[in-house]
């Protein structure tokens, strides 16, 4: 250590100790002057300061540390080597311009900051003003509205009085209007029943129920008061002159008839008045349903408790009421009290009068089999009864119905082929209606999403309504026949849908083949929805059953059904999804034929000779470009308008990679380009022709994934591009090279083909080689 040597001072032979360092010796520098040793102290301080400022100082160092520390600093620069000592003057330099640099920064500092303060001030002081402004505008304008109220003030009342009047008038007037109305239409109902013209007497009930109805939410209670009691009182006088010559009527035919039909006519003889008496009782019981809206104006419905959760329904009508009413006594007679015809075992009484209905089915069905008018006819009416039957009496499903009957072989067989009739029919009904390829909602945005056409619709309707009708049948295979009939329709619908859209081939792009498109989409969705339906699930379990019972299926079809991984509409679905695929792509096609003509030009594009980035003004869109981007936006707006949401997503996806890759290998790789043409390819691309599918995805640029890229190589600055070729060049293959190319933004393009566009650049630089 430099501490324990000394270093042999070269004019006295006196050893220099390192703690000797900074002090001046007694006899060799005494003849010194002031100035110098004023000079050396400065350079000391100055080596002192430059090592505080500069090297860390361990924690607990003081003031006083200070030259010890500078000494260890020395002592670790110089060591024990003398000759080392001629790095002092180094040192100090350095250490003095450490001070300038630090003298520096504090002086930028201490400037800057006032100017700061002094700018807040004078902003803060602007608001100030503009503030005060304000305040002084608002003050003015606050006096100016007060002073305005005030001279209003007096006006206001004035014209509030007269309207209050004008209207207390007027609400007198309306009043008296009505009760004029009111008694006009009494007097007309009494002039009538004084000429004995009930029919229009009835009528204008009619109207005046009708002007009651009006009135309920009126708040004028003695009117409302004056005019239900007038509606009654000429309703009860009417009903009741009605109900009497009804019920004499009635009693002339000898109602209700309670006897068997041929009793009636051995015992009783037909009346020589017969066609009056029809006449008369069709005259009174339109007379009768006139008086209906104003009997439901006064009369409560009879209603069963509230605990059943019965539908609302509309009351009988009064004719029938009247009609009822005997029958309703005898109801009451045997069904209530203690009579010994009502007890709960009586609940069986309507089984065996099924059983009845059930005997005439079965007999009257052979002799309607061949005339398909009357065989609809007695379906639909058998359907409706079976509804009614279970949904409002509560007939149990375990009981023998009529769907029994309709299962019968014969039977069965021929309601298929009539429901099979019926359905072409409609198809073709359907099809060659003047609005089958119109949406019923066009004008309704949110209802119109799929933009369905109403053939489409319509079938679908046609194809939910068979189902309806067969799902309660008893037997599982009666239904999955049923489903086939479906699948025949759909597959015939299909074909039909087809043999239309190759009518349609040469106007791809029309409105009606754009319909038959949304058609296929649509019955293709709602057939993948009705596949998920539990009544739909049920069959496919029922199918699974006779198809292992009858091994016509693979295990690996049978696989498939009984793990839910296809349903029983996979074949029509599929094939309606391949005419869709087919369909767009024609589209897709069609449209691209358009853009390659129109970018006839842009291809021919002097990429080699455009003006660099810097010698234009403002880069603009290259002309040659224009038809391109004019005749894809137009196609674009026009698909967006008829095909639905989903469909055209598809559509402009498949067009945009067709696109990609068209630019890519007949625009970007047949050509080459100089620093003005790739940046005039970068600003056509990022700048016109991705945004025009910015309204249909938030980053469209990710769609030309083989342009964008292509146009990132191409506008590389020339440092970049040169790095990037020497490190594909030298790393072939290797992880380095993806390294690199994800580093600038590649992704998508191999390494060759960065080389390949590497190598269509005409900037480099001349580097002798």
């Amino acid at each position: 250590m430099l501490a324990a040597q000394g270093a042999e001072d070269p004019h006295g032979g006196r050893m220099l100790l390192a703690g000797d360092f900074g002090k001046a010796p007694a006899t060799r520098y005494c003849s010194e002057n002031g100035d110098q040793r004023k000079n050396i102290k400065e350079k000391s301080d100055i080596n002192i300061a430059a090592l505080v400022g500069n090297e860390p100082v361990c924690e607990g160092t003081d003031n006083g540390d200070l030259p010890s520390y500078v000494a260890e600093f020395i002592e670790k620069e110089v060591g024990n080597d003398l000759k080392s000592l001629k790095k002092l003057d180094k040192l100090i330099e350095q250490m003095t311009e450490s001070k300038m640099q630090l003298e520096e920064q504090v002086l930028t500092v201490s400037s800057e900051i006032p100017k700061r303060i002094q700018s807040a001030l004078k902003n803060a002081e602007e608001s100030k003003q503009f503030l005060n402004h304000f305040l002084e505008q608002e003050s003015h304008l606050f006096s100016s509205i007060n002073s305005h109220l005030l001279t209003a003030q007096p006006w206001i009342e004035d014209l509030g009085a007269m309207i209050n009047q004008i209207e207390e008038i007027e609400r007198h007037l309306a009043y008296l209007k009505w009760i004029s109305q009111i008694e006009e239409l009494s007097d007309n109902i009494q002039q009538y029943l004084m000429t004995n013209n009930v029919l229009e007497a009835a009528s204008t009930l009619v109207s005046m129920a009708e002007l009651d109805i009006r009135l309920q939410e009126s708040s004028c209670t003695h009117l409302l008061g004056f005019m239900r009691a007038t509606v009654k009182f000429w309703h009860k006088i009417l009903k009741d002159k009605l109900t009497s010559d009804f019920e004499e009527i009635l009693a002339q035919l000898h109602w209700p008839f309670i006897t068997p039909p041929q009793s009636q006519t051995v015992g009783i003889s037909r009346p020589a008045s017969a066609p009056e008496i029809y006449s008369n009782l069709e005259t009174l019981f339109c007379q009768l349903l006139k008086l209906q809206t104003s009997d439901e104006l006064l009369t409560e419905p009879k209603q069963l408790p509230e605990k059943y959760s019965l539908p609302a329904s509309p009351s009988v009508i009064l004719p029938i009421q009247i009609m009822l009413t005997p029958l309703q006594k005898r109801f009451r007679y045997h069904f209530r009290g203690n009579r010994q015809t009502n007890v709960i075992s009586k609940l069986e009484f309507s089984r065996g009068l099924m059983m009845l209905v059930l005997e005439k089915l079965a007999a009257d069905i052979p002799c309607l089999l061949y005339d398909d008018s009357l065989f609809c006819h007695l379906v639909d009416e058998v359907l409706l009864f079976e509804r009614e039957l279970h949904s409002v009496h509560g007939y149990p499903s375990t009981f023998a119905n009529c769907m029994h009957i309709l299962s019968e072989e014969t039977c069965f067989q021929r309601w298929l082929t009539v429901e099979r009739k019926f359905a072409l029919q409609k198809m073709d009904s359907m099809l060659s209606s003047e609005a089958a390829w119109i949406s019923q909602y066009k004008d309704i945005t949110d209802v119109d999403e799929m933009k369905v056409p109403d053939c489409a619709e319509t079938f679908m309707t046609l194809l939910l309504v068979i189902t309806d009708r067969y799902k309660n049948l008893p037997a599982a295979s009666r239904k999955l026949q049923f489903l086939e009939l479906q699948k025949d329709l759909v597959d015939d619908f299909r074909i039909r849908l087809t043999q239309v859209m190759k009518e349609e081939t040469r106007a791809s792009l029309g409105f009606r083949y754009c319909a038959i498109l949304n058609a296929v989409n649509y019955i293709s969705t709602v057939l993948a929805d009705w596949a998920d339906n539990v009544f739909f699930l049920q069959l496919q379990q029922a199918a699974l059953e006779v198809f292992a019972e009858n091994n016509t299926l693979s295990k690996l079809q049978l696989g498939q059904l009984a793990s839910m991984e296809s349903s029983v509409f996979d074949d029509m679905i599929n094939l309606l999804e391949r005419l869709k695929h087919d369909m767009l792509t024609r589209q897709v096609d069609h449209v691209f034929r358009e853009v390659k003509d129109a970018a006839k030009l842009y291809k021919k594009e002097r990429w080699l000779s455009l003006p660099s980035q810097s010698e234009q003004a403002v880069m603009s869109l290259s002309s040659s470009a224009c038809p391109l981007l004019l005749t894809l936006r137009d196609r674009l707006l026009q698909l967006e308008q008829q095909l639905c949401f989903s469909l055209f997503k598809i559509f402009w996806q498949m067009l945009v990679e067709k696109l990609d890759i068209y630019i890519y290998q007949e625009i970007i790789l047949a050509n080459h380009f100089n620093e003005g043409g790739a940046a005039q390819l970068h600003f056509d691309m990022t700048r016109n022709l991705f945004p025009l599918f910015s309204h249909y995805c938030k980053r469209p640029e990710n769609y030309f994934k083989h342009v964008k890229e292509a146009c990132i190589v191409l506008n590389l600055n020339t440092g970049s591009a040169l790095l990037l070729r020497d490190v594909l060049q030298s790393t072939s293959g290797q992880p380095p090279a993806t390294a690199a190319l994800n580093e600038v933004g590649i992704y998508k393009l191999a390494q060759q083909d960065v080389e390949i566009l590497l190598n269509l650049r005409t900037n480099w630089p001349n580097t002798g080689k």
